[in-house]
C-alpha cells in the first residue's frame, strides 16, 4: 500500500504535536506508528510487532551504545578527568581568553573517549567551575564556554548518535566516524576562535592570563592525559584498521578503562557498581527509544512512504545545496523545542528517504545531522546541556547559561553553512579510509 503526501503530512504533524504536548518520546513513536497501521491495515500488522522489535535490537552494533555509556562513566568515577583538565590548562591558559579554552579542549578529548554530550557537560562543569570562582571571569561567558565544549560530545568520534544514526539508515559507523573527523576539529577551532575574538574585543571579561609554568613541569602534567588518549587509540585504531568492529573497540576501551581506573588507584566495587547502575539506566531509556523507531520505520516501510517522499522532493527540482539548506533551518527550529535522541529518530526515518532520493550522500548528512542534534543541545530553552550546567552550578539563574551560548550558537551555525557548503569536509577521509 502507497499513502499520499497529504497523509504523510498529516501523520507527521500528529507526531510533532504529541510531542510537544510533552508524551514521552518511545510512547509517541509507539502512537504513531500503531495509527498508521490501524487506519491503513485495519491493525493487522500488529501481530508481528514482537518479531519485528526482536529482529530490530538484536543488531550488534546496538551493543556498542551501554559499552560507551559504560566508558564514560568509568572515567568520571575514576579521576581520569580532573587530571585531564589540570594537564590542558598549563597549555591552553595562556591564549587570549585563559581557561575558557580549556573547558574547550577537555571537552573535545573528554569528547573522544565517551561520546555523550551530557556527560560531558556534567563532568567538565564539576571540573571547571570551582577554577574560576575567584579568576574575574565572567560567569556568562564561563558557562557558555562549557556548554560550547559539551556540544562536541556527540560530532567528535565515538558519538552514541552516530551510532543510533547508523542503526536507522544501515550506513556504516566507521565511515561516520572517519566523516565527523574534520568537522568536530574544525569545530573545536571555531570555538577557540570566537573566544579569542571575545577576549580581544572585550577582555575584561575573560580575566588574566595564567601565569607562565616551567615547560618541564607542563611536559610532566601532560602525562596525565595518557589514559583517555590511549583510550581513543584504540577506539579509533581498531575500527580504521579493520582489526576490529565499532562493538569489539568499544569492549576493548572498557578494559583499557579498566585498566586506567587501577593506575589512579580508583578501581573499587563501589566505583563499578554506580558505573553499572548508571549505565543501566541510560541505556534502558535509549533503547526503548530506539525500539519504538524501528516500529515506526517498519510501519512507513509497509506503507511504502519512500516512494511517496522520494516522488514529491523530485518534483519540486531542489539542488541539493538548497534542500540542505531547508532542513538546516528545519532542524535549527525543531532543535530550539526537542532534544538530541527525539529529534533524530523522529524525523531520520522520514528525511532520509528524500535525501537518499536527491543523491545526497548518507555518511555527508549523517555528519550535518548530529551536527544539528548538537545544535539543539546548545539552543535554549530546551538544550539538555544547558540546564546540566546549571543543575552543576547550584546557583545563579538558567538565563545566565541562556546568555553564554549565544557566541557559541553563532560559530556553530557558521559550521552548518561551512558544512553544507563544503561537503568534502565529511566525505573526502571515508573516501581515502574506506577505498576498496
Amino acid at each position: 500500500m502507497t499513502i499520499g503526501i497529504t497523509a504523510v503530512a498529516i501523520g507527521f504533524a500528529i507526531m510533532m504535536a504529541m510531542l510537544f504536548m510533552g508524551i514521552h518520546v518511545a510512547t509517541v513513536l509507539f502512537l504513531t506508528a500503531a495509527l498508521a497501521i490501524e487506519i491503513y491495515f485495519g491493525g493487522a500488522l500488529m501481530s508481528v510487532y514482537g518479531t519485528q522489535l526482536w529482529s530490530a535490537m538484536e543488531d550488534y552494533i546496538l551493543l556498542s551504545i551501554p559499552l560507551y555509556i559504560l566508558l564514560g562513566e568509568i572515567l568520571v568515577r575514576c579521576g581520569a578527568t580532573d587530571k585531564m583538565y589540570g594537564a590542558l590548562s598549563p597549555w591552553l591558559g595562556r591564549l587570549p581568553g585563559g581557561l575558557l579554552h580549556t573547558n574547550v579542549g577537555a571537552s573535545a578529548l573528554f569528547s573522544a573517549v565517551s561520546g555523550s554530550s551530557v556527560s560531558t557537560a556534567a563532568t567538565i562543569a564539576t571540573v571547571a567551575l570551582p577554577s574560576f570562582r575567584q579568576r574575574g571571569y565572567d560567569d556568562r561567558l564561563v558557562l557558555g564556554s562549557i556548554a560550547a565544549g559539551a556540544s562536541l560530545g556527540n560530532l567528535i568520534p565515538p558519538g552514541i548518535a552516530f551510532v543510533v544514526y547508523a542503526a536507522l539508515t544501515n550506513e556504516s559507523v566507521g565511515q561516520l566516524y572517519a566523516g565527523a573527523i574534520l568537522p568536530s576539529v574544525l569545530m573545536t577551532v571555531l570555538f577557540m576562535l570566537t573566544i579569542i575574538a571575545i577576549a580581544l574585543i572585550r577582555p575584561q571579561l575573560t580575566g588574566p592570563k595564567e601565569p607562565r609554568m616551567p615547560i618541564l613541569q607542563r611536559v610532566r602534567m601532560f602525562t596525565d592525559l595518557t589514559g583517555p588518549v590511549v583510550v581513543f587509540i584504540v577506539i579509533m585504531g581498531s575500527i580504521y584498521t579493520g582489526w576490529a568492529t565499532v562493538t569489539e573497540s568499544a569492549a576493548l576501551s572498557v578494559l583499557v578503562a579498566l585498566v586506567v581506573a587501577a593506575s589512579n588507584r580508583t578501581l573499587t566495587i563501589k566505583m563499578l557498581h554506580e558505573s553499572f547502575v548508571a549505565t543501566a539506566n541510560l541505556t534502558a531509556i535509549t533503547m526503548l527509544i530506539l525500539a519504538t523507531a524501528f516500529f515506526l520505520n517498519f510501519a512507513l516501510g509497509s506503507l511504502n512512504v519512500t516512494q511517496t517522499l522520494s516522488t514529491f522532493i523530485g518534483g519540486l527540482g531542489r539542488s541539493p545545496t538548497e534542500m540542505m539548506w531547508i532542513l538546516a533551518v528545519f532542524y535549527f527550529v525543531l532543535g530550539i523545542f526537542f532534544e538530541t535522541l527525539p529529534m533524530m529518530v523522529g524525523t531520520v526515518p522520514i528525511v532520509f528517504p528524500i535525501i537518499t532520493a536527491m543523491g545526497i550522500d548518507p555518511i555527508w548528512f549523517g555528519v550535518f545531522m548530529v551536527l544539528m542534534c548538537e545544535l539543539s543541545l546548545l539552543s535554549p530553552p530546551v538544550g539538555m546541556t544547558l540546564y546540566v550546567i546549571q543543575a552543576v552550578r547550584r546557583e545563579g539563574n538558567i538565563r545566565d547559561v541562556f546568555a553564554g551560548t549565544i557566541p557559541f550558537v553563532g560559530a556553530m551555525l557558521a559550521m552548518t553553512a561551512l558544512l553544507i557548503h563544503f561537503p568534502w569536509l565529511a566525505t573526502e577521509l571515508p573516501r581515502r579510509m574506506f577505498a576498496d
